[in-house]
């Protein structure tokens, strides 16, 4: 079963599916020293490794995996970071999300738009009862998103993650249906 990435609006962003334009935020991603750490980017970006990031967003899509978004920004069509909103555990009731944003774009607001735009349409339109995400502990910015997009603080999960060789703690943040934030 493929699913369909929609269009979603996210004030002065765009969410949409991935295009092999959007190789530029691959390369300025593939520059940052964590993201290539934390996701599939190319931690050495050349063209092809780039075509090859944009065709495992479609692959997600298509096994029915989840959902990955461009975050594009309307004002100059840009894209500027990335949202998954990932199903493996939706048989249990909830889907996981992650999101990077390239460096030069950082402090605009998008992965704080992106994050309520999904969150309330992946609680609304597809009804999952809980959304969740993990962010490192020394990751404040990530952690204000989080919690500025309604997801509050459950715990540390020691030892949670291997990031870059070596096993690090992850802070989970959730949202489940019926808190404050449904409908942001």
């Amino acid at each position: 079963m493929s699913l369909i990435v929609p269009r979603l609006a996210a004030g002065a962003f765009e969410l949409r599916r991935w295009e092999r334009a959007d190789l530029p935020v691959v390369e300025e991603a593939s520059s940052d020293p964590y993201i290539p750490l934390i996701t599939t980017v190319p931690p050495v970006y050349s063209e092809g490794e780039g075509e090859a990031y944009v065709r495992r967003q479609w692959t997600r899509s298509e096994s029915a995996a989840g959902y990955p978004f461009v975050i594009v920004r309307r004002r100059d069509a840009r894209p500027v970071g990335m949202i998954g909103l990932w199903l493996r555990d939706l048989p249990d009731g909830r889907a996981t999300l992650g999101y990077w944003i390239a460096p030069s774009c950082r402090g605009e607001g998008a992965a704080g738009a992106a994050l309520t735009a999904v969150s309330a349409w992946a609680m609304g339109e597809l009804g999952i009862p809980r959304l969740q995400l993990l962010v490192e502990p020394w990751n404040e910015a990530s952690a204000r998103t989080a919690e500025r997009a309604g997801f509050v603080r459950e715990g540390l999960l020691r030892s949670w993650q291997e990031v870059g060789g070596e096993r690090r703690d992850m802070v989970m943040y959730g949202r489940v249906a019926g808190d404050d934030r449904d409908n942001p």
